[in-house]
């Protein structure tokens, strides 16, 4: 019975890593095919089933003047602005998420879960409602088209989900560790910094990696606030399509637009171990 549930747990294992690497090895196969490759059929082994050809990567590396799209600069363009947008949230969030979870706050009828609905309620109105007011305040203030507009507009975007999920995160933190660190002479400046953040790296870990999937992948507002002087990943990749989807080309973007969150997964995956807080108290 035993080797029947480890069977049956390792074929659920199988099964639902081909579940989520299938797609991965069918974009990096089309990413090799050309038009007829693509419209003859399935085929998925080079050499074997289709010859490969790199003009589906080529394409994204060249000028528009040569046929191609030109990545590279809106790619660093969209590093830049998740980068910055994501770092200022996480700063911004994580000291006011501390201020709602170990202080009281009451304005009036207004209490700190409140505050706290307030900011994840900007997360759940569609986007469209903001698109007009984001482009009248840009146009106003001259940063529609440019880094700073979108890095503005990212923060007030991924800032309610740094909030939202380290103030759950504080929530479960003992408050026994920020009264030993004041009773050992320490300010609550020194008690957040040196004891209390320390203890909270999976919850900072989270929260970024909420903020860097959440600001790489948008696509409506980076097309919406800009036009020709800068341009953010999402947009450049449906510049690709034409009369005829290039698939190959599409393929290719797609694994390169991917890349840099599986990176950021696999490097921050050691830190999302569990008892962290474990010892901490004296």
């Amino acid at each position: 019975m035993r080797s029947f549930y480890i069977t049956l747990k390792y074929l659920a294992i199988a099964l639902w890593t081909a579940f989520v690497v299938g797609p991965f090895l069918w974009a990096l196969s089309t990413s090799f095919k050309d038009f007829s490759s693509v419209t003859s059929g399935a085929k998925y082994i080079p050499w074997l089933q289709f010859k490969p050809t790199l003009e589906g990567w080529n394409v994204l590396w060249r000028t528009p003047a040569r046929g191609g799209v030109d990545i590279a600069e809106p790619f660093m363009n969209s590093l830049m602005v998740t980068t910055l947008a994501s770092a200022i949230s996480i700063a911004l969030g994580t000291l006011a998420a501390y201020a709602l979870s170990r202080y009281t706050f009451k304005f009036g009828f207004v209490k700190n879960n409140d505050i706290t609905f307030f900011f994840i309620s900007q997360r759940i109105m569609p986007p469209v409602v903001l698109s007009i007011p984001f482009f009248i305040m840009l146009s106003k203030f001259g940063l529609l088209d440019t880094i700073a507009g979108l890095v503005t507009v990212y923060i007030v975007l991924l800032m309610p989900i740094a909030v939202w999920i380290m103030v759950d995160f504080f929530n479960k933190v003992p408050r026994e560790l920020d009264e030993t660190a004041l009773i050992d002479g320490c300010n609550p400046f020194q008690a957040f910094f040196q004891v209390v953040l320390p203890n909270s790296i999976p919850g900072l870990v989270v929260a970024t990696m909420f903020c860097l999937i959440f600001g790489w992948t948008d696509f409506f507002f980076s097309f919406i606030l800009t036009f020709t002087e800068v341009q953010l990943l999402p947009v450049r990749i449906v510049a690709l399509n034409s009369s005829i989807t290039p698939w190959w080309s599409l393929s290719a973007a797609a694994l390169i637009s991917v890349a840099p969150l599986l990176l950021v997964a696999f490097v921050v995956e050691r830190f999302l171990s569990k008892g962290n807080l474990s010892g901490a108290l004296k």
